[in-house]
């Protein structure tokens, strides 16, 4: 099995075009001071109105992202984090993709001590996908 070969990608020889993350001019994230820094709560966000376009068939894809952290020194500005998730809306990117984009910027922008992320996406074609990832402080 170490030797597996795969086959090609894309063998229904589709147009598929993702949005390059060069191009995505997804809205910044922003962040104030946790004046708790040491001290661990976790803080949740549910974002159950998520849309992003499929690469492939250029429909719309919904999804409810779950977003849970322990802050560090800073907190994420909730307005700030609907904008982002917002900007979305226009990107063409896999299921896959959105939650590492996601977890990157989050990370980015206010250095968390742990990060749990999801993205639950809608029934589609009779397939519900679930993505989840996490992230921890070294």
């Amino acid at each position: 099995m170490a030797d597996l070969e795969l086959e090609p990608t894309n063998l229904q020889q589709l147009n598929i075009k993702s949005t390059p993350r060069s191009e995505m001019s997804l809205f910044p994230l922003d962040t104030f001071e946790y004046e708790y820094a040491g001290k661990e709560i976790w803080i949740d966000f549910e974002m159950p109105e998520f849309t992003a376009i499929c690469p492939f068939s250029d429909f719309p894809d919904f999804a409810v992202i779950r977003l849970k952290y322990v802050p560090n020194k800073r907190c994420i500005e909730l307005k700030s984090l609907k904008l982002y998730i917002n900007s979305f809306r226009n990107i063409k990117v896999f299921h896959e993709h959105v939650v590492n984009i996601i977890l990157d910027d989050f990370v980015k922008a206010c250095d968390p001590m742990k990060v749990e992320l999801e993205g639950d996406f809608h029934v589609r074609g009779n397939i519900k996908t679930v993505v989840r990832t996490s992230y921890s402080k070294k």
